[in-house]
């Protein structure tokens, strides 16, 4: 029987009449990169836009200093256009006809903030005449009516100077100018003062967003005033003008300490919004992003006179948390920290996006006129900034600004969703409630199937969350998967420290064997850890000593038992092991024996490339494994399942030759990691195969540190052997 037919195809969605959004494309801002630019090269996609008719995008890029458009006549397929230099630090766009209209930053230095307006032609990518700002831009938009167009001038404070508080002169204002012949009529510009109007640094403004109304209104926010402001365009006059308020929260995660618990309690804090747009003319929405003394990790939804029609608290961190988008790195700062936001008619429904940055997901609500309507959580890429809406298309756009390429991370992506009717394809794993707050994960590796229940699986949580250790049950009948309960680790009573799980096998007698990474230089040892169904630790092995010998941080990465004795593999080879062999170690229990074979790995591609295995699990007449790359996005190659006959693993004595076992590929995973339309994640961590011979990927997503948080969760079909 060829290899393609061990595993038949996965159970199929069921559709539903609701219409939701999916992504169905991710765009990698490198490939925009100028030919004089080092494939290296730090780009960033922060604010979107569309051409009016829908066909090409065009984002900021202000670390490169220029924009790029991309092509989306075919949305699933979009391609590069091209790259403009705009020679300074383009903030924000926005477009009116054919004409891209630019906001250019072109300060020295804070305390001397300069720049422009610019305007480029979309077809001839050529730069047209260009209006000085007297200041330095962070936020653009234009009338409806295309007639008019606001910018919002920071001059953002350095928060090197006086511990960044306020104020710091010069102060910002905003600009409003006409629109003539399809371009900013500069002649037309005309300034709005806007000190003396909040209490926190009436002198020192700080705008930081805009958007125009259908009556000719601009909303503007002075986030570190905390201060929302309402302008008549056409006279320039403020009109009204709020505090935007303070929130306290409760049950909340507020310390950064490798573990999630929504035990504590912040105290009100200002809510300091970033973006605003507008329901209608007579409510806004914000997202309280906060930069300098705030931040309360929701929105809100404003009456023109400032009173609060709806507050959502906790409600978009804790739809985060259940799909393990909780980023316990910054617990004690801003959250899931909601910066950017779209508004759009889809039909007969007024949709609001709430972009999370560090969350790196999208919530989508339904405008109701009363308390929003969750419908479902997005996933973006690292950092969501900006957000463009095509409902003509039933399009929605995210432009995510994280560039992590130094560290050999992700990208920079934009991100194409459309809404169609059917089934919500992400999130594939949620976690139930536990005492009114959902089970807080993440950072999944190993996994282990039950032996007699098909789709009832358990998983551990690796170093990201040293500080509690955890075992999660998974009921996988379920779509989404869900997680149904957490069980942490102890030894004595206590959360263990010390512990890096990878791996996870059942004892035969109700407990578990677990596999801990060590590093030595974080004091972690080498080990396997036997402990109870309650997650008491009854017995530690560390490594022996002669497998030490050789020992990296590359360890356990797998645990699985075979008649009697545990398999463990080793993730990459060791100092005392042949290139490109690593170990897969058996421990025997009743005899406390250790042995070897080893695992021929395929050959890494560059100079930081490597390979190496993430899981074993035993099935049937093999053991199990995922091989794969360190390498992300369109840079990964190999992510594959593949197996080992148990007639073959028939270890050695450590300290002498070791024989090399033979082994073949099974099942080629990037296919299945590109099907939700995002880029392909490096780390596939965990393999498990049901009762019902049923294959269970999971992919571990690193504590949302330095990663878009996606946790794909998915079927491979029946395997047969």
């Amino acid at each position: 029987m060829p290899l393609a037919a061990l595993f038949l195809t996965g159970s199929a969605l069921g559709a539903t009449a609701e219409p939701v959004f999916n992504r169905i494309a991710s765009f990698a801002v490198t490939d925009n990169l100028p030919a004089d630019k080092k494939p290296t090269s730090t780009s960033s996609a922060e604010i979107v836009a569309a051409s009016e008719d829908g066909l090409t995008l065009i984002y900021s890029d202000s670390p490169l200093g220029g924009i790029g458009l991309i092509d989306i006549s075919d949305a699933r397929s979009p391609k590069a256009v091209g790259f403009v230099d705009m020679k300074g630090e383009p903030t924000s766009v926005a477009v009116i006809g054919g004409t891209a209209i630019v906001a250019v930053n072109t300060s020295e230095n804070r305390a001397n903030p300069s720049g422009r307006l610019a305007t480029v032609d979309l077809a001839s990518k050529a730069e047209g005449a260009s209006c000085d700002l007297g200041g330095q831009p962070d936020s653009v938009a234009v009338s409806p009516d295309k007639t008019l167009i606001a910018v919002a001038i920071e001059n953002e404070r350095d928060e090197d100077v006086a511990e960044g508080a306020l104020p710091q002169l010069p102060a910002g204002d905003l600009v409003i100018l006409s629109v003539k012949d399809g371009a900013p009529d500069c002649a037309s510009l005309k300034r709005v003062d806007l000190t003396g109007l909040a209490e926190v640094a009436p002198e020192d403004p700080e705008p930081e967003f805009v958007a125009f109304n259908g009556a000719g209104e601009i909303a503007v926010t002075l986030q570190e005033n905390n201060h929302i402001a309402i302008v008549d365009a056409k006279t320039g006059k403020v009109t009204a003008n709020f505090s935007a308020g303070t929130v306290a929260l409760e049950g909340v995660d507020a310390k950064d300490d490798k573990k999630i618990a929504f035990t504590d309690t912040i105290e009100a804090r200002p809510r300091e919004p970033d973006a605003v747009k507008w329901l209608g003319t007579d409510r806004l929405v914000v997202a309280n992003e906060g930069d300098w003394k705030g931040g309360t990790r929701g929105f809100t939804i404003f009456k023109r006179d400032g009173t609060v029609a709806y507050e959502s608290g906790l409600a978009l961190e804790m739809e985060a948390a259940k799909a393990g988008h909780y980023p316990d790195k910054r617990s004690d700062a801003k959250g899931v920290e909601p910066e950017g936001l779209e508004v759009a008619r889809f039909g007969d429904e007024t949709l609001i996006f709430i972009l999370a940055e560090r969350g790196s997901v999208v919530g989508v609500y339904r405008d109701t006129g009363a308390e929003p309507a969750f419908l479902q959580l997005l996933p973006s890429g690292i950092s969501p900034e900006g957000a463009v809406a095509l409902p003509g298309r039933n399009l929605l756009v995210t432009a995510n600004e994280a560039d992590l390429g130094e560290d050999g991370a992700a990208r920079s992506h934009v991100m194409i969703y459309e809404r169609a009717e059917g089934t919500a394809a992400y999130p594939e794993l949620v976690s139930d409630e536990k005492d009114g707050r959902p089970i807080a994960w993440g950072a999944l590796s190993g996994i282990v199937a039950d032996p007699k229940v098909a789709t009832s699986l358990r998983a551990v949580s690796d170093s990201a969350y040293a500080a509690a250790p955890t075992i999660y049950a998974i009921d996988a009948s379920k779509t989404p998967a869900r997680i149904t309960s957490s069980t942490i680790v102890t030894r004595n009573g206590k959360p263990a420290e010390k512990l890096d799980l990878e791996g996870i096998a059942h004892d035969g007698a109700g407990g578990f064997w677990l596999a801990s990474e060590g590093d030595t230089k974080k004091d972690v040892p080498h080990q396997l850890v036997h402990v109870d169904a309650k997650g008491a630790i009854l017995e530690e092995v560390p490594f022996d000593a002669e497998l030490l010998k050789g020992e990296t941080r590359s360890g356990s990465e797998g645990i699985t038992m075979v008649d009697g004795k545990l398999w463990i593999a080793i993730q990459r080879p060791w100092k005392t092991d042949p290139k490109n062999e690593t170990k897969l170690v058996s421990y025997d229990p009743a005899t406390k024996a250790w042995s070897a074979v080893l695992y021929p790995l395929e050959t890494a591609e560059g100079e930081d490339g490597w390979v190496g295995l993430s899981e074993i699990t035993a099935y049937g007449d093999h053991v199990y494994l995922i091989e794969r790359d360190n390498r992300i996005g369109q840079a990964a190659r190999l992510k594959a399942i593949t197996r080992v006959a148990l007639s073959e693993l028939n270890p050695a004595p450590l300290g002498g030759p070791l024989p090399v076992v033979a082994k073949e590929t099974v099942r080629d995973l990037i296919p299945n990691l590109k099907r939700t339309g995002g880029y392909v994640v490096d780390k596939v961590e965990g393999f498990a195969i049901g009762a019902d011979s049923i294959g269970h990927v999971v992919t571990d997503n690193d504590g949302v540190d330095d990663s878009s948080g996606e946790t794909l969760f998915f079927d491979i079909g029946n395997i047969r052997e």
